[in-house]
């Protein structure tokens, strides 16, 4: 069955930390941590973030609630670490989570998709003045380019745009994975010769003119086609192209855009890429909520486990930081069309590798879930840990060029637990 999304979502596109804690030298190990900014070394050196735009029930995925009203249809299962449960829709990445961790106590601040978006994926809360950059685009901005591949790259959906932090930093976008893009070939009948002829004088023509009638604009598009080029002439441009695996290898992520997209998320890391984005939407289940989470979770399932299984199999996880993110949790109470609607209140989110510690839950609900029970997180959090992972100082200030300073994250610190 298909759920009714509300009107103001399409897919496209704060209790503070508690003060405890153990301390040294009279400091908490939390401040202690956030005072080491990015003089540590990192334990991270690429991202794989998967977006569920729409809002994510918590409790029907990290954060059951069994035997409480709020529990819905859905049974909590035992995972690979005693002690913790996850909902029934994940029965593979159950047995994975030795390597994983789960928040279940960050504290949304926004209700309405567009802005609980907007902080879930730039730390800031919007504004009308100025539009900040996504966290891929902060990440490829602080740390240096690997290989031929872009740095960023979004698949099945678009990643917030760089703004103030350049062309350079814009994501590229996949919009089918597991195909290559025809734009990254020369058009049927022209020869490679004859091509390359063509770009040549296509960059000639363009020095001449920037030397004359310099601008931004031209120098982002300008940066956009060496980029293009050059990404064209790599070999390792592979990557994008999954035809040639052999199918087991394909079928054991799942026959569809997801664990393609999952798929490729790793052979991109394997190539160098330092922040990849896999988006799915589909998640704002004002009604239907328990099919729609029951169809989610035969698709992600899957390719969440063997991303997980493959990568720390190759030992790539012990350096690659996967995420799951969504703008807000949804209501404990089940609404009269058995969906659950907007629920910033509390929510969870999933994460492993990196560096961070597996085996762990950080923080808890109440009983019901519907606010945080101890250890709250704000959302800029998540950035901030984010960046600590790959040794980038959270803190920084970068000069748009409006000359304005503009931090990378918007408050929060890393979330100690996740490095202990």
């Amino acid at each position: 069955m298909k759920t009714k999304p509300c009107a103001g979502y399409q897919f496209s596109r704060r209790a503070l930390l508690g003060a405890g804690g153990a301390t040294l030298l009279g400091m908490s190990v939390r401040n202690l941590l956030a005072e080491a900014g990015k003089d540590h070394k990192p334990t991270a050196e690429h991202v794989i973030l998967f977006w569920n735009g729409g809002g994510m029930s918590h409790i029907d995925t990290f954060d059951p609630k069994p035997g409480r009203p709020t529990q819905g249809e859905f049974q909590p299962i035992d995972t690979s670490v005693p002690g913790i449960a996850i909902s029934e829709i994940f029965p593979l990445l159950a047995k994975q989570m030795h390597h994983c961790a789960i928040i279940r106590s960050i504290a949304g601040q926004n209700g309405d998709h567009g802005r609980a978006t907007y902080q879930l994926q730039t730390s800031y809360n919007q504004s009308g003045n100025v539009r900040h950059p996504g966290i891929g685009s902060v990440v490829v901005h602080e740390l240096p380019k690997l290989g031929d591949l872009p740095a960023f790259v979004s698949i099945s959906g678009q990643a917030r745009g760089a703004s103030y932090l350049g062309q350079r930093c814009e994501a590229y976008y996949v919009g089918q994975p597991g195909e290559k893009d025809p734009y990254l070939a020369f058009p049927a009948g022209i020869a490679e010769v004859r091509g390359n002829k063509r770009l040549e004088i296509l960059s000639r023509v363009n020095q001449r003119y920037a030397s004359r009638f310099p601008s931004e604009k031209f120098d982002a598009t300008s940066t956009a086609v060496d980029e293009a080029v050059a990404l064209m002439r790599s070999p390792a441009l592979e990557a994008f192209d999954l035809r040639s695996l052999d199918q087991r290898i394909v079928e054991r992520y799942g026959e569809t855009a997801f664990g393609r997209g999952a798929l490729m998320a790793k052979r991109l890391v394997e190539n160098g890429v330092r922040f990849v984005q896999v988006n799915r939407g589909g998640f704002d289940t004002h009604s239907n909520n328990f099919p729609a989470m029951r169809n989610h979770g035969e698709t992600m399932d899957p390719a969440l486990a063997a991303l997980i299984e493959d990568l720390a199999a190759s030992g790539l996880l012990e350096k690659t930081l996967v995420v799951m993110l969504s703008e807000f949790g949804r209501t404990p109470r089940i609404n009269p069309d058995a969906g659950r609607d907007h629920h910033p209140g509390v929510f969870s989110c999933f994460m492993a590798g990196g560096g961070i510690r597996g085996g762990q839950v950080i923080g808890s609900s109440d009983e019901d879930g519907y606010r945080p029970k101890d250890r709250p997180v704000e959302v800029p959090s998540i950035h901030a840990s984010i960046c600590h992972a790959l040794g980038i100082d959270y803190r920084k200030e970068v000069m748009t060029p409006l000359q304005r300073p503009m931090k990378l994250v918007e408050g929060g610190e890393p979330v100690s637990e996740l490095f202990a």
